[in-house]
């Protein structure tokens, strides 16, 4: 799917990946969504994240804190008070250091939580975008806060493509489980 560049096009994408996110995890057992992540070397080594996140909760909360991100970005920002996307001391060159304070936070979360957490956010970020046009979602400089980039960008990014960010991961995982009980049954 391209990515969305009209209002009506990100709400459809947000929703349909959130439910396909929904539905790729109730097709886990409950032993696949309770394991530990363990990918291949190639994948451990490709990019942080994927030694980052242990489990599914991790995912989880995860798209939950970005969506918070994005509700504080937009909050603070159109009552006037100028905030940056990431919060300082982060950066788009140290943002990987965010999430593993995000990470790291939530450590103690159960994973009912995270998911109750994440339904919740989704449907308050889709709140928000409901309140705005499609002008100001997505037309260039129609808020000086947003330095020449568009709201919907922003919007695209904490949902469609971190859903499907989040469904590769947890695909990843599924065929490593599914590898591993088979080499444990070829025993």
């Amino acid at each position: 799917m391209p990515r969305p560049s009209t209002k009506e096009g990100l709400i459809l994408a947000a929703n349909e990946g959130f439910r396909a996110l929904w539905a790729l995890i109730d097709s886990l057992s409950e032993e696949e969504r309770a394991a530990e992540f363990r990918f291949d070397e190639k994948l451990l080594q490709k990019e942080v994240h994927w030694a980052r996140d242990k489990g599914l909760r991790d995912v989880l909360v995860h798209l939950y804190e970005w969506h918070l991100l994005l509700l504080r970005f937009v909050k603070s920002n159109s009552a006037g008070e100028r905030l940056p996307f990431l919060p300082p001391p982060y950066n788009w060159k140290n943002y990987a250091l965010m999430n593993i304070a995000f990470f790291e936070k939530h450590q103690q979360t159960p994973y009912a939580q995270a998911e109750a957490l994440l339904r919740g956010s989704h449907g308050t970020v889709l709140a928000l975008i409901e309140g705005f046009s499609n002008e100001e979602l997505f037309e260039r400089g129609h808020f000086a806060w947003l330095s020449g980039t568009t709201l919907g960008s922003y919007c695209v990014s904490v949902t469609s493509s971190h859903y499907d960010w989040a469904m590769k991961k947890i695909k990843a995982h599924k065929k490593a489980f599914a590898g591993r009980n088979d080499a444990l049954r070829a025993l």
